[in-house]
């Protein structure tokens, strides 16, 4: 693979990512979706690197997509189980790291329900010249770098299969719909599409988008980030749409009259879909509750939907990632 400048020792959130680390990422990843594609699938990149997944909270498709993309790049693996660890014993998350440490792990890929954790362990490791990338895989109401990465992965791929780029973004209208308060998702994905010039519209009933929120958004591009609080004018000629799960887990107050009326007033379906232009295309970076969200049938429908190609595109991207920070020390 052709070496790409790449400098960044930490990725935890995606606000101070530069165009050039934009492309890098599309660019290496589209690298990596041909190795996927291939007989062999395996790439002896990160071969002797060792990548702890310390999952302090449940997930399926981040934790899954991560131990697969560092098998496919050859590394070691160490996998960490909340329920079955010290921490049952009081262990601190910080001292757990430096267990991981001492092991000899070389990348720690952390998720935790609270923002600022994955940050904080990285100021840890960098304090003891310790030599360890951090990988923010979702922190709390903070940031999800990969699966905003992904997303736009599978945004650009779509627009230039052979050459994915970000600024294919530029004058492309995309919807984002739901529960945008409580999502990571939402704002590492609020920032790489506005860098890539997109024209960015938020729709969610008052509770779950308070008129304040683009005010929280730290970006130089808010002047293309407009929000609503009816579906319509968020979908009128919208080129993507981007649904997003209701996080029930997150709410700390009843903040919906009911799934149904929700699902009445901002749920995309087929009906929905002729406000946008005829190609449009739907993502959803999952869990799905189907016929809320989303209808199940448009779920399932590889014309419109891109569901699937997110979480296939998730290996690569995360590959891409792994290399990249595997590969800059």
């Amino acid at each position: 693979m052709t070496a790409i400048p790449w400098t960044r020792k930490h990725i935890i959130s995606l606000e101070d990512f530069t165009v050039d680390e934009y492309n890098a990422v599309l660019t290496t990843a589209s690298s990596f979706k041909d190795v996927l594609q291939s007989r062999t699938k395996k790439v002896p990149a990160l071969q002797g690197q060792v990548v702890a997944n310390m999952f302090f909270e449940p997930s399926t498709r981040t934790r899954s997509s991560f131990e697969l993309a560092a098998k496919r790049l050859s590394a070691d693996i160490l996998n960490f189980a909340p329920s079955s660890s010290s921490l049952t014993k009081g262990e601190t998350i910080l001292d757990t790291a430096k267990t991981y440490l001492a092991m000899g792990a070389n990348i720690m890929v952390i998720r935790h329900s609270q923002s600022g954790v994955p940050l904080n362990i990285a100021l840890e490791m960098d304090k003891l010249k310790s030599g360890v990338s951090i990988f923010n895989a979702g922190d709390g109401l903070h940031q999800h770098p990969s699966q905003g990465l992904l997303d736009l992965f599978t945004i650009c791929s779509l627009l230039d299969e052979k050459n994915p780029h970000i600024s294919l973004l530029k004058g492309k209208k995309i919807a984002i719909v739901g529960d945008i308060l409580h999502s990571r998702v939402a704002r590492s994905n609020i920032n790489s599409l506005l860098a890539g010039g997109a024209e960015l519209h938020l729709a969610a009933p008052p509770t779950l988008l308070p008129s304040l929120f683009a005010e929280t958004i730290n970006n130089t591009y808010r002047e293309r980030l407009f929000l609503h609080w009816q579906l319509p004018p968020a979908l009128e000629k919208a080129d993507f749409v981007m649904t997003l799960r209701l996080q029930k887990e997150r709410m700390t107050d009843y903040l919906l009259p009911s799934l149904r009326e929700y699902h009445q007033l901002f749920g995309i379906n087929y009906e929905r879909l002729q406000y946008c232009q005829p190609n449009v295309k739907v993502l959803h970076p999952g869990p799905v509750n189907r016929g809320v969200e989303i209808s199940s049938d448009l779920m399932d429908d590889p014309q419109f939907s891109l569901i699937s190609d997110q979480v296939t595109n998730g290996v690569a991207v995360r590959m891409a990632l792994l290399y990249l920070i595997g590969n800059s020390k």
